[in-house]
């Protein structure tokens, strides 16, 4: 699955997925351009690294407007958009979460690739070709007790990932999400010490998922919502 050549940008390139996903495509031979909140962490991850790294507050729209122009300014294209930034948040009862968290939610998970997707798919249609995956969740397939919040997001972003694809598949453009359980990151194995380990998802596993979606070898494969659950 050689992306050699092919230019791929990757949000939420700091967090407990991103590095593998920008690694995965490093590995390809893509020219990966990795975007996150902060340089430092950028720096952090990808030292002694010849990826490309931007920052960018995903939910300012002139921001990431002015990011995506910037990155097809010094790579031409871009050929693969993936969109792992987002957010997380349980404990709160429906009817006693404040609206904030639910305003939080919808910002991380939703807002975030709609305004990447507003700005890269235009050069997409332009290029007739290209490729979009978002991370949604197995739990959104249904709403869980004290994750109304998160729940109703990702679902939100699984819906929107469908419909995108529908609107596109015909322009040579491939939309897809996967949807993991919970991904074996530090700041889970924190959350929940007890856990078995071994039965969650490795980020370098739902890394290979992703990659395989944009390959040539899933061409045919439009609006799917891909579970990836390891063990769990």
């Amino acid at each position: 699955m050689s992306l050699s050549e092919k230019v791929v940008l990757v949000t939420g390139a700091t967090g407990g997925l991103g590095p593998a996903v920008v690694r995965h495509f490093k590995d390809q031979g893509a020219q990966v351009v990795a975007m996150g909140r902060s340089m430092e962490s950028l720096n952090s991850h990808f030292a002694n690294s010849n990826i490309s790294r931007k920052t960018c507050d995903l939910l300012n729209a002139e921001e990431v407007k002015k990011c995506v122009e910037d990155v097809i300014a010094e790579k031409s294209r871009i050929d693969i958009l993936v969109c792992v930034a987002g957010g997380f948040a349980m404990g709160s009862t429906v009817y006693e979460t404040p609206m904030e968290q639910w305003e939080l939610m919808n910002d991380l998970n939703v807002k975030t690739v709609l305004n990447m997707v507003r700005e890269v798919i235009p050069g997409m249609l332009e290029q007739k070709a290209g490729k979009v995956i978002t991370v949604g969740a197995t739990a959104a397939h249904h709403g869980m007790a004290q994750m109304g919040t998160y729940c109703a997001s990702k679902s939100a972003l699984m819906r929107f990932t469908e419909a995108l694809a529908m609107e596109v598949r015909t322009k040579g453009i491939n939309v897809n999400a996967v949807l993991p359980t919970i991904i074996d990151t530090p700041d889970n194995r924190n959350a929940m010490p007890d856990a078995d380990y071994d039965r969650w998802v490795a980020p370098e596993d739902l890394a290979n998922v992703i990659g395989f979606l944009t390959s040539d070898a899933a061409k045919a494969v439009h609006g799917a919502l891909i579970p990836v659950t390891g063990l769990s």
